[in-house]
């Protein structure tokens, strides 16, 4: 028997279809400007180092800059780089692949931490936690090597929400991802310009542009995360509660220390003084900067 034909994509579809995309990918370079500029994420000369995991969110880290990067004020070089981490059926063909069809600049590092990770932690057990050290002590370890000014991660607006949520619950203390960071050995800056960005246009835009998504077996085959508990609790209240995602959000960068509990980020003992500093914090923080400025 032949073959079923495959149905004609109308053309107003396709049509309907691009303009979407240039909405969200419009966005998409808007927010991740934003971001860079109002947390002076890249300066001029330096060299960022993208970590490329081959999922949806690294990717379009990486395309996303290099869009970016075209049209900047200033020069910055970009490098991606892979850490290998001798996962079963890894296809480490597919990166290197789609890298040298862009010619994208990169650097591809092998190191079998799985065999570590799994050796030590009892298999119904989560993985994340030592994955992470791990994987954090190489890459730092290859930014020195390579002279990056910048690490770049590939953490959205989702993921800030739900670690906030998952030190909230689990960790007892009121903290997220910054979406800048200084290592504690003052080595190495992090950061992530993808912080203003949600999920749902991310996964929209890679799949449009049809990136070649490498699944993590390591941790997808672990599915009571704690993580995948929150991510589903977050989509709940944003369906019921339209905006709901954008009000917490903006409380992260809305922070009164006077109003909650923490004796070391607020002196309750000598409240003229701390109201003092607390007015000048505020003082400090509505000035305009000179920035970097890529919302364009």
């Amino acid at each position: 028997m032949p073959s079923a034909q495959q149905p004609i994509k109308q053309p107003h579809l396709e049509k309907r279809e691009r303009t979407e995309h240039n909405k969200v990918q419009k966005r998409l370079r808007r927010e991740t400007g934003k971001a860079i500029q109002d947390y002076q994420m890249i300066d001029s000369d330096d060299k960022v180092m993208v970590c490329l995991s081959g999922g949806k969110d690294s990717y379009t880290l990486l395309d996303i800059l290099i869009s970016l990067q075209r049209s900047a004020p200033v020069t910055f070089e970009i490098i991606a780089v892979n850490l290998d981490q001798q996962q079963p059926d890894f296809p480490a063909h597919v990166l290197p692949e789609y890298l040298n069809k862009h010619k994208i600049p990169y650097k591809i590092i092998t190191e079998d931490t799985y065999s570590i990770v799994t050796d030590i932690i009892p298999e119904n057990k989560t993985y994340c936690s030592l994955c992470s050290r791990l994987r954090r002590g190489i890459l730092y370890r290859t930014a020195s090597e390579i002279g990056a000014t910048k690490i770049a991660l590939g953490h959205h607006q989702d993921d800030i929400l739900e670690t906030f949520f998952l030190n909230f619950f689990h960790g007892g203390s009121l903290k997220a991802m910054p979406p800048k960071l200084l290592t504690d050995d003052k080595a190495h800056t992090v950061i992530r310009p993808l912080a203003y960005c949600r999920e749902q246009d991310i996964a929209a835009y890679a799949a449009f542009k049809g990136f070649p998504i490498i699944p993590c077996n390591l941790c997808g085959s672990q599915n009571n995360l704690q993580r995948v508990a929150t991510k589903k609790m977050l989509r709940d209240w944003e369906k019921r509660f339209p905006g709901r995602i954008q009000s917490m959000f903006h409380a992260l960068q809305n922070v009164k220390p006077s109003h909650l509990l923490d004796r070391t980020l607020y002196d309750f003992t000598d409240l003229a003084n701390s109201q003092k500093t607390a007015q000048k914090t505020a003082q400090a923080k509505s000035k305009k900067m000179p920035v970097l400025n890529l919302t364009e």
